[in-house]
């Protein structure tokens, strides 16, 4: 069983799709598009696959032990792609406001915690659990930096990097296998809701391959990342960004 957080749309709601394909039944956690969630799932089925829709804000504890139970009434989870992420408006960091940024590492920092702890809780070999492997969602903005745009998502996405890491080492012996992938440009709706649609196509010539990614794209990497194709793969992080 695998849990998408974050799954009803973009790269979460291509990694279900994809999942479904190579044969894994998908939870697909969502906070509020319920339509798009039951979509997805849609889709899912129609694949082959079985899933279900789970609502939940990833910042809320209650709701992430509720996530793990539904999945775990459907089957073992081995599998989690903590991929719920948001940006706020972009710009400068002095034209923030702090609850936009204490929003947005609540959910790209301690979301991924949450949902990562309590992957590790159902899935390490330490408490009883199946083993398994679990991606986290970057973005080569940790690396850049996103000056004059997002830098406090950038700050989060390192966050991420470091967390998956260390954990990666923590839980080594567990049967457990932790990386992250880093897209960079991806044609998804994060531009459009952080105030610039236009983004992927203006940015497109920085990149060496002179386009944006597609989500499928970054699925691709992360179901490897999943499989036992990567089994001696941990600690990593894969940047999937057309050499940008």
């Amino acid at each position: 069983m695998l849990v998408v957080t974050g799954g009803s749309r973009g790269i979460g709601a291509a990694v279900c799709r994809l999942a479904a394909a190579r044969g894994w039944s998908v939870v697909i956690n969502y906070r509020s598009d319920g339509e798009a969630a039951r979509s997805v799932l849609a889709e899912v089925e129609a694949a082959g696959g079985r899933g279900t829709a789970v609502p939940g804000d990833v910042t809320d504890d209650a709701a992430v032990v509720r996530l793990f139970d539904v999945a775990a009434e459907l089957g073992p989870v081995t599998g989690l792609v903590a991929n719920a992420g948001i940006v706020g408006a972009a710009g400068r960091l002095d034209e923030q406001s702090m609850d936009t940024v204490r929003r947005v590492i609540d959910v790209n920092v301690v979301g991924v915690i949450l949902c990562v702890r309590e992957a590790v809780r159902r899935m390490s070999t330490r408490h009883g659990g199946p083993g398994g492997a679990i991606v986290t969602v970057s973005s080569t903005a940790a690396e850049r930096g996103s000056p004059g745009e997002w830098v406090h998502y950038a700050a989060s996405k390192a966050a991420v990097e470091s967390f998956s890491h260390g954990l990666a080492i923590e839980v080594g012996d567990e049967g457990l296998r932790i990386n992250a992938v880093a897209p960079g440009l991806v044609e998804t709706g994060l531009h459009a809701a952080a105030g610039m649609p236009d983004r992927t196509r203006t940015r497109a010539p920085m990149i060496p391959m002179r386009r944006a990614g597609r989500p499928e794209e970054i699925a691709e990497g992360i179901l490897w990342l999943l499989s036992p194709a990567a089994s001696f793969v941990t600690g990593a992080v894969l940047p999937i960004s057309g050499g940008y």
